[in-house]
C-alpha cells in the first residue's frame, strides 16, 4: 500500500500546477494499430502492469492471423474478428509475447472453440483508460478499464443464456502451459506461462491471476482442447470434436489450451462485471492487488481514476496553436511514451528478481520492467529525464538493481528475464545520459563499476559478444572469433556506449579510463570506405567484405555486417563524433551532399533507429541548418498522421513517439550523453513544460514561435539572441522562454 501512495503522490503533486483541460481528448489510441506500429487501443493507466486489450489476431476471418511473423501485438485495426480481451500486453514491440488471460462474453449454447464463439464487432471507442465495442454475434456491449495491477470489464448482455469464458490457451506468447482453479461461483485463480520472447529460450515466467465476477454463476466448469486422434469421429467429443468440457465437480485443471466457463441466465441489458488482478510473484499477491486496487465493482469510479491519472501525466506538457491534428499526434505520442516500461512490483512491494528465482521487495518508489533499451536509449530516456525525472530516477534504480541481482546490466529485459534481443551495450548510455541530465539519486560509483564490467570483461561476457576482437582490433570482423550479429552495427553500438562511459569517467576524474574509452569510441573510422563514402564491414585480415551493395538490407533481409538496416542507415550512425565523421567524408561540402542524398534518394528510413537522428545532422555544418528544419518538418508531415497507420513502423516502446514529441517541440537529443539539444522549428505557437523542482532549478520551460513556416529566422533565450543551433540542457532546466521567429 505504501508503494501505491508514493507513486500517486509523485503524479498528483505536479498536476496541481496544470489547467483542468481534458488532454485525453487529444489522444487517439488507434494511431499505430496498423502499418506494423504494433500499438494497441486497450485500457491502461500510465506504466500499468495490466492493460485490457481487444484480441483480434486469431481466426480465419481476419486479414492477418496470429501466426503471421509480423503480428507482435494483440490487436490489428484491419482485422474484424474478436476472440477476447487480453490482460497483459506489450505495445510497439517487434516480437510476439504476452497477450494472454483472455476474457470473452458469449451468448447462446455454450461453445468454447474460439473460432466458433469469436465475433465481428462494431462501434469501437478508445480513450486513455477506456475501451468499448459491440459484439455483433452475441449482441453484447463490452467495456474495459484498468488500474495499475488490475483490469475491469463490464458486459451488457441480452436476455437468455449467457457465458463468460477465460481462455488460457489463446495468446501471443510462444508458451502454452497454464493452471486454473475455480474457487467459488464468483472467483477463479491460476497462472499462465509466458515467455520465449523473440523465440529466445530461458525467458519463461508465470503470470498469476485472480478473477472475480459480480454475479454468481448458474453453472461453471473448465475445458481442455483435445489432441488430434486419428480414426476417431468428431462426435466422440462435444463442440466440434476439439474440446472436452469438465462439469461442476472438476474445479482444477492444468495443461495446455485450457479454460474456464461461467454460465448465466441474463435479463435484457443486464450488466455483469469481471475484475482481474495480476501478479508475477504469486496468486496470493494477485489477490492482494485486486483487493487493494479494486475492493468493489465500481466501473465508473475506476474509469474516472484512470482518466485522471492520464491527465495528470499528459499535463506536464501543454501546447497551444497548431491544428487539432497536430495536437492529436502530439498527445497520442506522449501517451505512447508512457506505456512502457511498466511497474513490476505488487502492492506489497514484491517482484521477481532479475535472472534468478528469488523474490525481491522494495519499500519506496517503483520497480520497472520491459526495457527495450536498444530502441529507447536513443531518446525515450532523455525525454523522461526532462519531463518525468522522478520516473526516470526509479528506472535507473531498477537497472542497477538488476545488476545486483544478476551480475550484469540488462540489454532487453522483459519481466525480470534477459532476452538478449538486439545488439550493443545500451544500458550504459541510458545511465550516463540520465546522470548528466540531473538524475543523481543513485550510487554513481556503483553504476560505473557495473558499466565498466560489461566494457572490459573478456571471458563469459553476457553483454558484449565479440569483445575480444573489438578490443584487439578496434572492430568486430565478420569472420571474427565469436559469432556476432551485425559485426559493423555492433561495433558502432559499442562505440557509442564507450563514448558515454568515457564521459562518466571524465566526470568522476578517472583520466586513464576516459582516454581508454574515448579512443575506443573512435574505431568506427576503420570501416570507412572512400569509393562508396560509407561504412563497410571488414574481415579479420582488415580487408573489406566483397560482393557489396550499400542498399542490401533495405527490405530487412539479413545482410552480413548490419543489424536490420542498410549501409546507408548506418553510415552516419556516429552521433558521438560528428566532427570526426565530417572530416572522414572529406569536409563539410561532401558530407552535406552525401547526407542529403539519403533523403533525396529515399535511403533514409524513419522506422530504423540508427538513422532517426539523420534529419538533425545538418546542424553540424554552419549555413546548412535550414536542411535540418526542412528534413525534420517533412518527416513529421510524411511519416506521422492521425490514422491507424500514423506511426511508420514499430513504435518500439515509444521510441518513434519520443522522436515526434521532441521534433514537434523544436529540439532533439541527437546523441545520448551529449548535453546539447539540436534545434529545429517547433510546430506549435506555444509549448509549456513544467519542470520538477525536486530535480531542476527552473519552474517551467516555455517555447514560443512567431510567424509561420518551417525555417528559422531568429532564436532568442530569455531575450538574448542565440546564434547556435545547439542549446545546452543545463540552461534549459533553469527555466525560461525560448522564442523562434519563423519564415516560409
Amino acid at each position: 500500500m505504501k508503494t501505491i501512495l508514493t507513486f500517486s503522490l509523485a503524479l498528483v503533486l505536479p498536476a496541481l500546477l496544470f489547467s483542468q483541460t481534458d488532454l485525453t481528448a487529444y489522444v487517439d489510441p488507434f494511431i499505430g494499430t496498423s502499418n506494423y506500429g504494433a500499438t494497441h487501443p486497450g485500457a491502461v493507466v500510465p506504466c500499468g502492469m495490466v492493460s485490457v486489450v481487444p484480441f483480434n489476431v486469431s481466426g480465419k476471418q481476419n486479414k492477418y492471423e496470429k501466426d503471421s511473423q509480423w503480428l507482435s501485438n494483440p490487436y490489428w485495426k484491419d482485422n474484424s474478428f474478436l476472440t477476447g480481451f487480453s490482460h497483459v500486453n506489450l505495445s510497439g514491440v517487434g516480437c510476439p509475447d504476452l497477450g494472454v488471460l483472455l476474457l470473452m462474453p458469449t451468448t447462446g449454447n455454450l461453445d468454447v472453440n474460439p473460432r466458433a464463439y469469436g465475433s465481428t464487432y462494431q462501434d469501437e471507442t478508445a480513450h486513455p483508460g477506456y475501451f468499448s465495442t459491440y459484439l455483433e454475434k452475441h449482441k453484447i456491449k463490452a467495456e474495459l478499464t484498468a488500474t495499475t495491477r488490475t483490469g475491469l470489464s463490464r458486459y451488457t448482455f441480452p436476455a437468455g443464456q449467457s457465458h463468460i469464458l477465460l481462455n488460457l490457451g489463446l495468446g501471443l506468447t510462444n508458451e502454452s502451459g497454464a493452471s486454473v482453479r475455480i474457487v467459488s461461483d464468483t472467483e477463479i485463480e491460476g497462472y499462465k506461462l509466458v515467455g520465449t520472447f523473440c523465440y529466445t529460450p530461458g525467458t519463461e515466467r508465470q503470470v498469476f491471476f485472480v478473477a472475480r465476477f459480480s454475479k454468481p454463476a448458474k453453472a461453471y466448469g473448465v475445458w481442455k482442447k483435445q489432441p488430434q486422434l486419428h480414426g476417431v469421429e468428431d462426435q466422440w467429443y462435444p463442440h466440434s470434436g476439439k474440446y472436452r468440457l469438465y462439469g461442476q465437480f472438476t474445479q482444477t485443471l492444468a495443461g495446455d489450451s485450457i479454460g474456464v466457463y461461467f454460465s448465466y441466465e441474463t435479463r435484457d441489458q443486464e450488466e455483469i462485471m469481471v475484475k482481474m488482478g495480476v501478479s508475477y510473484v504469486s496468486i496470493e499477491n494477485a489477490r492482494q492487488n485486486l483487493d487493494t486496487e479494486q475492493p468493489g465493482f465500481n466501473f465508473e469510479a475506476v474509469r474516472k481514476n484512470a482518466v485522471n491519472s492520464w491527465n495528470e501525466q499528459l499535463g506536464r506538457i501543454q501546447v497551444e496553436g497548431g491544428t487539432k491534428e497536430d495536437k492529436v499526434k502530439f498527445y497520442t505520442a506522449l501517451y505512447h511514451t508512457l506505456l512502457h516500461p511498466n511497474i513490476f512490483q505488487d502492492v506489497n512491494g514484491e517482484y521477481p528478481e532479475m535472472g534468478n528465482f528469488k523474490t525481491g521487495k522494495i519499500t519506496t518508489g517503483n520497480r520497472y520492467t520491459v526495457f527495450s533499451l536498444w530502441d529507447t536509449y536513443r531518446n525515450v530516456h532523455s525525454f523522461l529525464s526532462l519531463v518525468y525525472p522522478e520516473r526516470q530516477q526509479e528506472m535507473i534504480t531498477s537497472l542497477l538493481d538488476m545488476y545486483k541481482e544478476s551480475g550484469w546490466l540488462p540489454k532487453w529485459e522483459l519481466l525480470g528475464r534477459e532476452t538478449n534481443v538486439m545488439v550493443g551495450d545500451p544500458a550504459i548510455p541510458v545511465i550516463v545520459d540520465s546522470y548528466l541530465r540531473g538524475i543523481r539519486g543513485f550510487d554513481v560509483n556503483f553504476a560505473y563499476e557495473a558499466m565498466k564490467k560489461g566494457a572490459t570483461t573478456l571471458e563469459g561476457n553476457k553483454l558484449r559478444p565479440g569483445i575480444r576482437d573489438y578490443i584487439e582490433k578496434g572492430y568486430i570482423p565478420i569472420d571474427g572469433k565469436d559469432k556476432v550479429w551485425g559485426s559493423l552495427s555492433t561495433t558502432l553500438e559499442y562505440n557509442i556506449a564507450d563514448w558515454n562511459l568515457a564521459q562518466m569517467a571524465k566526470t568522476l576524474g578517472k583520466t586513464d579510463d576516459y582516454n581508454l574509452f574515448y579512443q575506443r569510441s573512435l574505431s568506427y573510422k576503420k570501416f570507412y570506405e572512400p569509393s562508396f563514402s560509407i561504412l563497410r564491414p571488414l574481415m579479420a585480415d582488415g580487408s573489406f567484405i566483397t560482393e557489396f551493395d550499400p542498399e542490401f538490407g533495405k527490405n530487412f533481409e539479413a545482410v552480413p555486417g548490419y543489424v536490420e538496416g542498410t549501409a546507408w542507415q548506418y553510415t552516419f550512425f556516429t552521433p558521438h563524433d560528428m566532427p570526426g565523421r565530417i572530416a572522414l567524408a572529406g569536409g563539410e561540402k561532401p558530407f552535406v551532399a552525401q547526407l542529403q542524398k539519403t533523403f533525396d534518394d529515399s535511403l533514409f528510413s524513419m522506422i530504423n533507429e540508427p538513422d532517426i537522428t539523420y534529419p538533425y545532422l545538418f546542424n553540424y555544418v554552419k549555413g546548412e541548418e535550414w536542411r535540418t528544419q526542412k528534413a525534420v518538418r517533412n518527416s513529421i508531415d510524411t511519416y506521422f498522421t492521425t490514422q491507424p497507420s500514423g506511426i511508420p513502423g514499430n513504435d518500439d516502446t515509444g521510441t518513434l513517439s519520443a522522436w515526434l514529441l521532441f521534433s514537434m517541440m523544436g529540439f532533439y537529443p541527437d546523441c545520448p550523453g551529449n548535453m546539447n539539444y539540436s534545434l529545429s522549428s517547433p510546430v506549435f505557437e506555444r509549448i509549456k513544460i513544467s519542470l520538477d523542482p525536486a530535480f531542476f532549478p527552473g519552474k517551467e520551460l516555455v517555447i514560443e514561435t512567431k510567424g509561420s513556416g518551417k525555417y528559422i529566422q531568429k532564436i532568442t533565450w530569455n531575450g538574448s539572441r542565440q546564434k547556435s543551433y545547439f542549446f545546452p540542457h543545463g540552461e534549459l532546466i533553469k527555466g525560461g522562454k525560448m522564442v523562434f521567429e519563423l519564415k516560409e
